[in-house]
């Protein structure tokens, strides 16, 4: 990745809506670093807008990063 930005200083987060925002993130830098051309990426995005399929498969890789942070969270108890 050409301008690294530090955006993963760690997995912990003080509540669950803030491990979700960390979640949504990762998978957004994750398209990112995979469809590096931003252009490219605009003209995706009214496709998977509109098919629910690829709507659902988005959700589901936010799912599976939100679990890893609650995980490295302990699930946020004490």
């Amino acid at each position: 990745m050409k301008n690294e930005e530090n955006y993963l200083e760690s997995l912990i987060t003080k509540t669950p809506i803030e491990g979700r925002n960390l979640a949504i993130k990762l998978a957004r830098k994750s398209i990112a670093a995979i469809q590096t051309d931003s252009e490219v990426r605009k003209k995706l995005r009214n496709d998977y807008a509109n098919d629910t399929q690829q709507l659902i498969s988005s959700a589901q890789v936010i799912a599976t990063e939100f679990q890893t942070i609650a995980a490295a969270n302990n699930y946020w108890k004490s």
